[in-house]
């Protein structure tokens, strides 16, 4: 591009500004200058019910065995309800200094940033890039595990259902690592329409297979024994393993019901009338009310299936054999969905390297191979899903939105209004290291049996 002096420069200025006047007159444009955003209560709706809606229902079941009918389905429904508020705090800093009238911030990260300053941004782009890493790492772990239970399936069709079935999840991990190499280096290959749309389909797919394979076994009465208090002291666990269960449980339902980090970008697809906030507050309740539907018949489910001896995850744990076919092409869809949702959560980390130094292909092939690499230190589904939970769930989903809310809304300290945010502040704190504990301790004690890297399924 030439000059600023340059007349042919000049009038490629004077048509792009005559453009952007003419399409600003017939209302092509929003108040940002971007083209006109579309979007609806219901798109929008749709976006958190397929943001939510992933691999992490499928440990919904376990969950409510180790809290019982009581405790698993009021533990759903708080997590539910805290979601749904804080969610609603956040819809209001999508806009700032005013709700309905201020700058549009673009991102969550924009929002920490033009409401609660740089300090707070450094402090939240810490702990999103050590929750997206942990993500990939999560998501590594789970497809390698659907593609060895892919394999045990099948073997235990031909071999029958007592047969010696066990499998290395480090080929696959190996596998997908390399896969995951060449995904990265294609330019803009997380931005493809299609990924959104497939993820949609193959997480609504694996968790209906799984719904319905519980339904099958339990109208056959092939149930499991249940409990109003879940696994029973004395008979599965000890009190302190089931201490620990419940907090690796409450980790497991906390990342299932989170999706604050991308409520900004949905909330930046919405038309500007009526006001973005009170439509994103709208379709905050038909997504969470259609999650917690959803995530109940999961748990519920699941467990009435299986009962205390539920496994970790349903499609995974073989508490199914049959029609193993259905089971292959659940676990299929769970691979499917996987592989693009790593390229997408990956994107953030990618970039705070590549911001300061232009070396994308070492950059991203040593990221996935240090994930590959840990992955395979640590394959334990129930146990990683809890520690993902118990990171994100208390800084992204509750903390930052409740302060840059007191700091948008001026809300005085030492107020009522300001200790009920505070004392929903600490209490989510402590839900998330009571899960981070139960996690770790998780994790520890399958390392004590399972030497790293020899792991098998």
């Amino acid at each position: 591009m030439g000059s600023f002096n340059d007349p042919e420069f000049q009038h490629e200025i004077s048509q792009t500004g005559f453009e952007f006047g003419r399409q600003a007159a017939i209302g092509e444009v929003d108040d940002d200058g971007k083209p006109k955003r579309t979007g609806t209560v219901w798109t929008a709706g749709a976006h958190i019910i397929t943001a939510v809606v992933g691999a992490g229902v499928l440990s919904l079941a376990w969950s409510v065995a180790q809290l019982g009918w009581i405790f698993g389905i009021s533990i759903v429904l708080i997590f539910a309800a805290i979601t749904l508020y804080t969610a609603n705090l956040l819809a209001d800093c999508y806009r700032s200094p005013d709700p309905v009238t201020g700058k549009r911030n673009y991102t969550y990260m924009e929002a920490v940033q033009n409401i609660l300053g740089g300090g707070m941004y450094v402090a939240c782009g810490w702990v999103q890039n050590i929750s997206l890493t942990g993500f990939v790492i999560g998501y590594t772990v789970t497809t390698s595990t659907s593609m060895v239970a892919i394999r045990k399936s099948n073997c235990f069709h031909k071999r029958g259902h007592e047969a010696g079935c066990k499998f290395s999840n480090n080929p696959y991990m190996i596998a997908l690592g390399i896969l995951e190499i060449f995904l990265s280096q294609i330019p803009n290959f997380h931005e493809l329409s299609w990924l959104s749309i497939l993820a949609a389909v193959m997480s609504f797919g694996y968790a209906g297979i799984g719904i319905g394979l519980s339904i099958t076994r339990i109208i056959s009465g092939q149930g499991g024994r249940t409990s109003i208090t879940g696994v029973e002291v004395g008979v599965a666990v000890s009190q302190a393993e089931k201490i620990w269960r419940v907090c690796t449980a409450l980790g497991n339902i906390a990342l299932a019901c989170s999706y604050a980090q991308i409520s900004i970008d949905i909330q930046d697809t919405l038309k500007s009338s009526p006001p973005e906030n009170k439509v994103m507050k709208k379709a905050n309740m038909i997504g969470i009310s259609t999650m917690t539907i959803f995530f109940l018949m999961c748990g519920c489910l699941g467990y009435a299936a299986f009962g205390n001896d539920t496994r970790g995850n349903m499609l995974t744990g073989f508490g199914f054999y049959e029609p193993f076919w259905l089971v292959d092409l659940g676990n299929v869809m769970i691979v499917v969905h996987l592989v693009g949702a790593y390229q997408v959560l990956a994107q953030p980390v990618f970039r705070v390297v590549e911001l300061w130094a232009s070396m994308r292909l070492i950059w991203r092939t040593i990221f996935v191979v240090m994930v590959t690499v840990l992955a395979m230190a640590m394959p334990f589904f129930n146990e990683m899903l809890a520690l993902l939970g118990a990171i994100g769930f208390w800084p992204l989903g509750v903390y930052f939105p409740v302060e840059m809310y007191i700091a948008q809304k001026k809300i005085g300290k030492r107020t009522i209004r300001w200790f009920g945010l505070q004392i929903l502040n600490f209490v989510c704190l402590i839900v998330s290291l009571a899960a981070g504990c139960g996690a770790i301790q998780g994790m520890n004690k399958a390392l004590h049996t399972t030497k790293p890297f020899q792991f098998k399924e």
